[in-house]
């Protein structure tokens, strides 16, 4: 009996149902189909140029996603219970980022630690006090999803700055309607395609007060980021304009983009580079990406920003903890869907109880992202592990420790055929005047043997995610 919940099938080997019409078809195709349709995924998507720009890496800097053929199936029923836990953790964590730049009541009421807020690097004190157009601070929020155990969901984190990974959840599902047209005559798959358009309609919803036809656009650190194409691809399916920062000026407290026509006002900035870079007269001074003045506009209420500045005190793993709390605290509400346990190595117990078990535990630097700055303590050999302590005796309050989760698996195309291979989730939620949400979202699958990293920085696949309609 396997150690992980597979979502295909059960312990017995038994097909799970909403899995069996797949299975009944992926059991008539030959081998040969399958290969030459995955040659046919590899060819068009580097036609296309949907590469991950891998940072460091000497063998090259862009890399091709590997896609998997096998879908990640979900019940209706099941991604019901997912969408309300994502809906109220999203409204939570919104109202919490607003809270502590204004009347930070979580602080006083002693909930959290003002500390844990004030010294968090991505605590921005000039937002202090500033309205932003619906008090909504996350536009767009990735949340990752892992399930465990015997099959219990778990939120792993929360990214609210700059999430990324939209656009290969809409080109996974293309490719898979354009291989196998088939499958989708067959099976009543929840559609994903909208996504550009419900981004658009939020954007838009949030824009300043008083602007009734506000002009979106994209803004891009440029063509060498990692999610360039991401960028390029979102600006085009919504059909705005994308631009960088040397594209906008400020001028008389109002936000323009230069154009062939002359200048053009901006109400709506989706922006996808981190705050040090935006403004450089309010934080990196150094910044070329950014753009002089924004700040300025943005506190006067005359551009909207999304993900708003400061957004990211709410996703950094100091906080995370807190985030049960939070739903209790501003909703009344027991929460949906479950944290990891986690272990705040800055408090004593938690550290003594993290350097006993480091070779049980995978132990994450606070913040850190896409799995650099980390310890897998199974995965690691004893030398990782004793230079891995004294970092972490060195500086405790910069690390947390969790569970090393039995990710769940789903059946994967390996060289070897196909084999079981762990997995998450990552749907995103949008929240303007409504939360919404488009069913699914983007399946990471680690392809390497026994791996717990999925992240494409780091060798992950992608897999197409299907909500089964009722």
């Amino acid at each position: 009996m396997s150690t992980y919940f597979n979502e295909m099938t059960g312990d017995t080997g038994t097909v799970r149902d909403h899995y069996r019409s797949f299975d009944d078809w992926l059991q008539r195709q030959s081998p040969q189909r399958i290969e030459r349709k995955r040659a046919e995924a590899d060819l068009t998507f580097r036609r296309v140029g949907i590469t991950f720009a891998v940072y460091g890496d000497g063998a090259g800097t862009e890399r091709l996603i590997p896609f998997d053929t096998i879908p990640r199936i979900i019940p209706a029923h099941e991604w019901a219970a997912l969408h309300a836990g994502l809906v109220q953790r999203v409204q939570a964590l919104n109202m919490f980022v607003h809270d502590i730049y204004h009347d930070q009541n979580i602080i006083h009421a002693g909930i959290i630690p003002a500390r844990q807020i004030y010294q968090n690097a991505q605590y921005r004190p000039e937002m202090q006090g500033i309205k932003v157009a619906s008090d909504i601070y996350a536009h767009i929020a990735g949340v990752d999803l892992v399930r465990a155990g015997a099959g219990e969901f778990y939120v792993l984190e929360d990214n609210l700055r700059v999430p990324s990974g939209v656009s290969y959840m809409l080109e996974n599902r293309k490719m898979m309607m354009r291989l196998f047209p088939e499958l989708f005559a067959h099976h009543r798959i929840a559609p994903v395609e909208h996504y550009p358009d419900m981004l658009l309609d939020n954007l838009r919803s949030v824009a300043p007060a008083g602007v009734n036809d506000p002009t979106v656009v994209v803004m891009t650190p440029g063509m060498h980021n990692s999610a360039y194409f991401e960028h390029a691809f979102l600006a085009q399916q919504m059909g705005v304009e994308l631009v960088e920062g040397k594209d906008l000026f400020v001028n008389a407290n109002h936000v323009y983009m230069r154009t062939i026509r002359g200048p053009q006002r901006v109400d709506v900035i989706y922006r996808r580079l981190d705050d040090d870079f935006l403004d450089p007269l309010a934080f990196r001074t150094d910044s070329t990406l950014g753009v002089p003045g924004l700040l300025s506009v943005y506190r006067a209420g005359r551009v909207t920003l999304a993900n708003a500045i400061g957004t990211g005190v709410a996703d950094d793993k100091s906080i995370y903890p807190y985030v049960p709390d939070m739903i209790r605290f501003y909703l009344s509400q027991e929460p949906l869907l479950n944290n990891v346990p986690t272990w705040q190595c800055r408090k004593p117990e938690d550290l003594s109880y993290t350097l006993a078990h480091l070779d049980q535990l995978v132990v994450k630097e606070v913040h850190g992202a896409g799995d650099y700055g980390m310890l897998i303590g199974p995965a690691s050999t004893r030398q990782q592990i004793d230079d891995f302590r004294q970092r972490l005796i060195a500086r405790p309050d910069g690390y947390i420790a969790q569970p090393t989760l039995a990710l769940s698996s789903c059946p994967t195309y390996v060289e070897q055929g196909i084999a079981p291979r762990h997995i998450d989730l990552r749907p995103f939620v949008l929240s303007g005047k409504t939360i919404a949400m488009v069913p699914g979202g983007l399946t990471r699958v680690a392809l390497r043997e026994g791996s717990l990293v999925v992240n494409s920085s780091q060798g992950g696949g992608t897999k197409d995610t299907w909500i089964l309609e009722e």
